[in-house]
């Protein structure tokens, strides 16, 4: 299930079109943007940079966030932490986000993110952080 607000916003990240991400699911305080593992973002040993490792655990944790605010806020980061667990080698990657803990003003949130290749789905890095309502 997608919430249409999420699938608009969503819509209109540039970064996210450049990744060629797609928005898999994102309602009740969980969210989980799939894409490619596109050359243009590999680093120079053929892993995947770790910046779409961010920008997808990051995106996913904040329209995790946004699900559960009301009608005609929005949302962005006011920090977020990434740990590097694994180099992120495959055909896609995977960032599935959801709340922590939801307030009127901050949300706690967590994301993970995973190398998927062919049947094989590997964790390669985790973030928390907070989202603030704006």
């Amino acid at each position: 299930m997608i919430d249409p607000r999420i699938a608009e916003s969503f819509a209109r990240q540039s970064m996210m079109t450049s990744l060629k991400a797609r928005l898999v699911a994102a309602h009740d305080g969980r969210c989980v943007i799939g894409a490619p593992l596109l050359d243009a973002f590999r680093q120079q040993q053929g892993a995947a940079h770790a910046a779409v490792a961010f920008a997808l655990g990051d995106t996913a944790a904040g329209y995790a966030a946004l699900s559960l605010m009301p009608e005609g806020q929005e949302v962005m980061t006011a920090e977020i932490k990434i740990n590097l667990l694994s180099p992120a080698i495959g055909d896609s990657v995977e960032a599935v986000g959801e709340v922590l803990r939801a307030g009127r003003r901050l949300s706690v949130v967590r994301a993970e993110v995973f190398a998927l290749n062919g049947q094989r789905r590997k964790s390669v890095a985790l973030l928390q952080g907070t989202m603030v309502a704006v």
